[in-house]
C-alpha cells in the first residue's frame, strides 16, 4: 500500500487509557467557560482569531492552553493547543498536525478535526495565509498540500516538505492543558513524530517561486507588534 492510500485511510485509534471527550474536572474549569461556548470548529477558529499574536516579547514561549488563555496571546503551536482542546470538549480527539519546513523556514502546527470522512484543519497565524481549512480534504496529504503554495520565504522560495501523522495528545494526560511550565518536551515530541514527505527531490529541483504580488500578500499581518 502507498503511503498516500495509507492515510487516506487512516483511522484514529484510541488509546487503552484515553478519553473520547475531556475529563469532568477540565471541562468545567472557569478559564475554558469562552472556550465551551464554540461548539463548531469555525466557532473554535472565530475565537483563536480574537486572540492577539504572541510576539515572545520576553523570551520563547510553549505555553499550556490555561497560561495562553490567561496571558491572551498565542503563536501557532498555542493556538493548536487551545483549538485541540476545544475539540477535545466536543468529543473529537485532540489532534495536532505539524508541517515541515526547510532548515531556514520556521514549521506550522494546525490543529485536526474530521466532519465525516473529510479533514479540516484549525490554525493560529500572523498572516493572510496558512489559515483555516474546512473539511474538504479526503486525507492528510491533500490538507497539507493545500498549505504548499503558500509556504515561502521573502525570495519566493516554497519550503514545505513534509507533514506529520495526526499526534494525539492524549498521550500526556492533561498535562498539555494545565501546567504551568513551558512544553517543550511535547514540543520535542510532536516535532520528532514520523512525518511523511509532501515532495521527492526532482520535484523540489523544478519548483517555481512564488510571485512578487504573492510574496506581498504574504507580509500582511493582523496583530502588529505594539
Amino acid at each position: 500500500m502507498t503511503i498516500g492510500l495509507a492515510l487516506s485511510r487512516f483511522h484514529i485509534s484510541p488509546m487503552p487509557t484515553s478519553r473520547s471527550v475531556a475529563p469532568p474536572d477540565i471541562a468545567r474549569l472557569p478559564e475554558l467557560r469562552a472556550l465551551r461556548a464554540r461548539s463548531t470548529p469555525r466557532g473554535v477558529q472565530d475565537f483563536l482569531d480574537q486572540i492577539p499574536i504572541n510576539y515572545e516579547r520576553r523570551g520563547e514561549t510553549c505555553s499550556s492552553v490555561l497560561a495562553t488563555l490567561r496571558r491572551n496571546s498565542a503563536h501557532c503551536m498555542e493556538g493548536a493547543l487551545v483549538a485541540a482542546l476545544a475539540l477535545w470538549l466536543r468529543g473529537q480527539p485532540p489532534l495536532l498536525m505539524d508541517l515541515k519546513t526547510t532548515p531556514n523556514d520556521v514549521d506550522h502546527v494546525v490543529a485536526l478535526y474530521r466532519r465525516g470522512r473529510y479533514w479540516g484543519a484549525i490554525t493560529k497565524t500572523n498572516h493572510a495565509v496558512l489559515r483555516y481549512r474546512e473539511p474538504i480534504y479526503r486525507d492528510l496529504r491533500e490538507l497539507a498540500a493545500s498549505y504548499f503554495h503558500e509556504y515561502f520565504l521573502n525570495d519566493g522560495r516554497k519550503t514545505l516538505r513534509a507533514f506529520s501523522q495526526p499526534y494525539d495528545l492524549r498521550q500526556h494526560g492533561t498535562d498539555w492543558i494545565t501546567r504551568e511550565d513551558d512544553l517543550w518536551d511535547i514540543e520535542r515530541a510532536v516535532d520528532q513524530s514520523p512525518h511523511v514527505s509532501l515532495i521527492n527531490r526532482s520535484q523540489i529541483a523544478a519548483l517555481r517561486r512564488a510571485d512578487a504580488i504573492e510574496i506581498r500578500a504574504g507580509k500582511l499581518v493582523e496583530w502588529r507588534r505594539a
